[in-house]
């Protein structure tokens, strides 16, 4: 028995099971890293884009917004088999949440296109007991600063691009990029309910993650602590390696796959 089915044996009886996810599970889908090789970091200044920069000069932001956006969005991202495999598990009842530093939304449509192939008989992230928790927030959308009032990103890139810098909502707050920007709290009631379900689960797995980016990369310590079962699948060591009872160095967009085959729901 592999180190996969053995995770599969462990989530069979138990009641919670949570999954944690990072950039390793959407870069097989060719959205671009922020780090690493040729990440996006390695050609824009990390600090165009702190919360305080966006306060003193909004316009000057969304100007430099737009060349990032440019290289980040330069095609129509797909969510991959790692993705639908969570959401095949997420459907049956089998995972009972899925957190993510991503703010690609790709964990969203994939339980989507679940939910559509099925008919709608399963459930979906919109039921209260498989949430998804996007920590970082979610780069289709932008949010007014003042109101609140959350719109589509490319309607309102588009106004950019038509020469509205910065952008401002009905209300006249401008908008922001509706994700945490460095110099920028996590929503405290996001990782709240994160670390509740994290406190929560049985089986945690940590998938496609560096695991040093706190703090979301204390969830998996959390779990731990808590005598959940925790799995680390990433192709490349973490330094939660130490504390993981399932380690595994595959390509998430096999390993998932084989793994939700493996469990019996």
């Amino acid at each position: 028995m592999d180190d996969l089915e053995s995770l599969a044996a462990a989530v069979d009886g138990t009641d919670s099971v949570v999954a944690f996810t990072g950039a390793g599970i959407s870069a097989p889908s060719g959205v671009p890293t922020f780090r690493g090789d040729d990440g996006v970091w390695d050609r824009f200044d990390e600090g165009q884009f702190e919360y305080g920069r966006f306060q003193r000069d909004p316009a000057g932001f969304w100007e430099d917004r737009l060349e990032l956006q440019a290289v980040m969005f330069d095609e129509e991202y797909e969510p991959n088999a790692g993705h639908v495999a969570l959401a095949d598990l997420a459907a049956e009842g089998i995972l009972d949440g899925i957190l993510t530093q991503n703010t690609d939304g790709l964990h969203r449509e994939a339980v989507r296109s679940v939910t559509d192939a099925d008919g709608g008989d399963r459930r979906t992230d919109a039921d209260s007991e498989t949430p998804i928790l996007e920590l970082h927030g979610n780069s289709q959308r932008v949010r007014c600063v003042e109101c609140g009032q959350r719109q589509d990103n490319d309607t309102i890139t588009e106004r950019v691009e038509d020469g509205e810098v910065p952008p401002r909502c009905e209300c006249g707050g401008v908008y922001k990029p509706d994700v945490v920007l460095f110099g920028e709290q996590l929503p405290a009631t996001v990782l709240q309910r994160a670390r509740s379900l994290t406190r929560e689960s049985d089986v945690f797995l940590a998938i496609g993650s560096s695991l040093v980016v706190e703090p979301a990369a204390s969830l998996p310590r959390i779990a731990n602590s808590t005598g959940a079962t925790v799995a680390v699948v990433n192709l490349e060591a973490t330094p939660c390696d130490s504390i993981a009872d399932v380690r595994c160095r595959e390509d998430v967009t096999e390993a998932l796959p084989r793994f939700r085959d493996a469990v019996d729901p």
